[in-house]
């Protein structure tokens, strides 16, 4: 793999007509959340019932806001390969309709209408988003009965299409060796509990684009994309919004396609494209420190190791970790009006220990 393509798409997710069938391995996305105020008027738009019923009928209008996601769903179970998996990042929400305040559950009815659609449901993960503000209570204060749990964290939904994933050819056998994940990484990564990733602080100089941008952190999808994808499988973002989930592609040496309906991003997302390179070299370089960091560490507890990664020439925990090898990019060019075009080094002899 020397090289990945990186579309662009601004149109409507619902309707997904220009991606073949069965063509995407991984789906890495967040949705506007249903019940949250600064979606109620794409969702609105979409649907002119939502306007009316969000003035007297938080039920109906919830359900109505998940009709519209529903579509989405369907045509992400149509792209996808057999074996190719759906993350959704997702949070609940709370909120007063007509005098009631009451829970939304978001994940739940994706959860719902994604079973009905033929996705099997895999064990999610819980992404902790701690708040330490003083006054981070709702209700009545300090007063039983009236005060209400704090929402901290949001759900990573994970839904395979049909059965798991088979790799039958050599060739995409050593590309799964190739794109193994470090056994320590492994720990983390695959625990159902993240509480060392934080929201993404919205540094964009738009003040509109701001309020309508939800976008999560790098690490989030870095780490999905590396979860439940080989290198020069085709990742999949219907919401991309600020475009973190291309950037996560293009470091992880993934080719992606990413759907914006807002075409006021475009500029912000092509900036992000063309200076990622930064970005994704630092993430590597981080990744090798931290395992060296690791192998020090262990060596003085554990003493000699039993496995030595070809490529690195370095200690690694097990046999499945010997050919792993990180994509490290090295350039990225534009191809044409939204396409992208990412080349990654020959050569990991700058991580060689």
């Amino acid at each position: 793999m020397t090289e990945t393509k990186h579309k662009l798409i601004f149109g409507d997710s619902r309707r997904m007509g220009g991606i073949r069938k069965k063509s995407v391995n991984l789906v890495v996305t967040s949705p506007p959340y249903p019940m949250i105020k600064m979606w109620d008027a794409m969702f609105s738009g979409q649907n002119k019932d939502i306007g009316h019923a969000l003035k007297e009928n938080g039920d109906l209008c919830f359900e109505l806001m998940h009709k519209e996601l529903d579509k989405v769903w369907e045509e992400c179970h149509r792209v996808l390969k057999s074996g190719g998996i759906a993350c959704i990042n997702i949070g609940d929400a709370t909120r007063s309709v007509n005098r009631s305040f009451k829970l939304y559950p978001n994940h739940a009815r994706i959860l719902s209408r994604c079973t009905e659609i033929g996705f099997q449901v895999l064990p999610p993960i819980l992404w902790r988003k701690q708040s330490n503000k003083p006054n981070k209570f709702m209700g009545s204060g300090m007063l039983p009965a009236g005060a209400y749990v704090t929402l901290e964290h949001e759900y990573i939904l994970i839904l395979r299409k049909g059965l798991k994933r088979e790799f039958t050819t050599e060739e995409e056998k050593q590309n799964r060796r190739e794109s193994a994940f470090f056994w320590e990484e492994r720990n983390a990564w695959f625990s159902d509990l993240w509480t060392d990733l934080r929201g993404d602080t919205q540094k964009l100089n738009d003040e509109q684009l701001r309020e309508r941008s939800a976008a999560y952190p790098f690490e989030l999808v870095y780490r999905l994309v590396n979860m439940f994808s080989i290198q020069g499988d085709t990742i999949l973002d219907p919401f991309l919004g600020t475009g973190t989930t291309t950037i996560g592609a293009i470091a992880s040496g993934r080719n992606s396609i990413g759907i914006e309906i807002d075409s006021s991003f475009k500029s912000l997302i092509e900036s992000r494209i063309m200076n990622s390179a930064e970005l994704s070299r630092g993430y590597v370089e981080r990744r090798i420190k931290k395992h060296l960091e690791f192998v020090r560490n262990r060596e003085d507890e554990k003493g000699k190791w039993k496995y030595t990664n070809k490529y690195y020439n370095f200690p690694v925990m097990t046999r499945q970790e010997v050919y792993l090898k990180i994509p490290v990019l090295k350039t990225i060019r534009k191809e044409n009006e939204n396409t992208f075009v990412a080349q990654y080094a020959n050569s990991q002899s700058a991580y060689r220990s």
